[in-house]
């Protein structure tokens, strides 16, 4: 593990500092913080910055979801000891080192000091804060509960980033496993078979279809390489067109639903999202018709977005959600519609709904320990048959060739 050297302050006022075996900021933030104090800055001692290499994206502008978490933890714990709010702000702001972030929490300490509050400072930075992410402070300055909202706040980050890692983690082998046979193919096209395709030429072999657009397919590469860039360019350009449009982007979920094994993960994923965005929002206050607006806004697949802005309106106007849900059996699988109805019933809505979201997030995580080696077996059989093809082009006119100098 790493070795940080870090310097913390508590809140009343004593700085500490050390050096500390960690898996990263986010354990040592944790550590600090039980033992009451806040993470002001945290560096990889010089032996251990050689062997990790870490890419940042500081620079483009973005601020990672790390940032965000590490602001609401030490922004809670100081609310929570009843530090002031200005002062909790510039604590943060001399603690971040995105510099960004940094003018953000600036400005926003500014607008706080004005009288302006919290959540109507944050609104003002939709890119880095979220819809969801201000609402609740909303709910938390209003009901005087702002540092428990804070932490069902983490929880929920923290929840959806796991969640979102773990998805992404699934996908990276055979992701590279892909990429690493196409750019052999594209090589066997581009050095080898021009030279096979001379040799057949000299011997006039005669050749099959599938050599003939083997070759062809190879000249192509070699000759006009650059067309093959530009289909791939104008290929994701129409992606991300699509993508932008309605009629495209349903047109891309709908085909992600019938995929069979990721029309199971892409299910439970934003069930998980579902369920786990309304219980941090009904925890902390915010009415079920809102709380239904704010998660429609989080997720990612149109037809779910559109299940749940659908059971806005019908709520609105005296509907249970569990009869709305009940219609989108196709999206949202009967124990969701169950669960919800059993927390409408017992008024446990909220923790109910936790506990669905610890369910499929689970489920979420099985399926992606599991997908490599449901994957695997595809992609090999796919790359099986394209060298099976390749093979077969190049080697059946040899044999003709051997056959006719015997």
């Amino acid at each position: 593990m790493p070795t940080y050297f870090y310097t913390a302050k508590s809140l009343n006022g004593e700085t500490k500092t050390g050096t500390i075996e960690v898996k990263d900021e986010h354990q040592l933030a944790r550590i600090l913080h039980e033992q009451g104090f806040v993470l002001v800055s945290a560096n990889l001692e010089e032996k251990n910055r050689k062997k990790k290499f870490k890419i940042s994206f500081s620079f483009l502008g973005g601020i990672s979801l790390t940032e965000k978490m590490m602001f609401i933890r030490n922004l809670q714990v100081m609310i929570a000891a009843g530090l002031p709010l200005p002062r909790a702000l510039k604590t943060l702001e001399a603690q971040s080192k995105n510099e960004k972030f940094r003018k953000a929490i600036f400005n926003i300490t500014e607008d706080v000091n004005k009288g302006n509050s919290l959540s109507d400072s944050l609104a003002k930075y939709p890119d880095i804060f979220s819809e969801l992410f201000v609402s609740m402070v909303k709910v938390g300055e209003e009901s005087g509960t702002l540092d428990n909202v804070l932490k069902t706040l983490e929880h929920q980050l923290e929840a959806e980033n796991e969640l979102k890692s773990k998805i992404k983690g699934a996908m990276i082998y055979p992701v590279i496993i892909v990429l690493t046979m196409l750019g052999i193919g594209i090589l066997m096209l581009i050095l080898v078979v021009p030279k096979l395709a001379e040799t057949f030429k000299e011997f006039n072999a005669k050749l099959p279809l599938t050599t003939r657009i083997t070759i062809s397919l190879g000249n192509f590469l070699v000759q006009r390489w650059y067309i093959l860039i530009l289909i791939i360019i104008f290929f994701i350009f129409l992606v991300r067109v699509a993508v932008k449009t309605k009629s495209g982007k349903k047109f891309i979920d709908k085909l992600i639903l019938k995929i069979p094994i990721v029309s199971s993960l892409i299910k439970k994923t934003n069930s998980a999202f579902t369920v786990r965005t309304l219980s941090s929002l009904i925890a902390a206050g915010v009415p079920l018709t809102r709380g239904l607006e704010i998660t429609a806004s989080t997720l990612g697949n149109s037809y779910f977005k559109e299940a749940i802005l659908t059971a806005v309106e019908e709520v609105k106007k005296g509907e249970k959600l569990s009869s709305v849900l009940e219609r989108y059996q196709d999206l949202y699988l009967p124990i969701v519609v169950q669960m919800v109805a059993v927390g409408e019933e017992t008024g446990e809505t909220s923790s109910i709904l936790a506990k669905l979201a610890d369910f499929f997030e689970q489920e979420v995580s099985n399926i992606t320990k599991n997908l490599t080696s449901i994957i695997e077996p595809i992609v090999m059989l796919v790359i099986g048959a394209a060298v099976g093809f390749f093979a077969i082009s190049m080697i059946q006119p040899m044999y003709s060739m051997l056959g006719a100098i015997q």
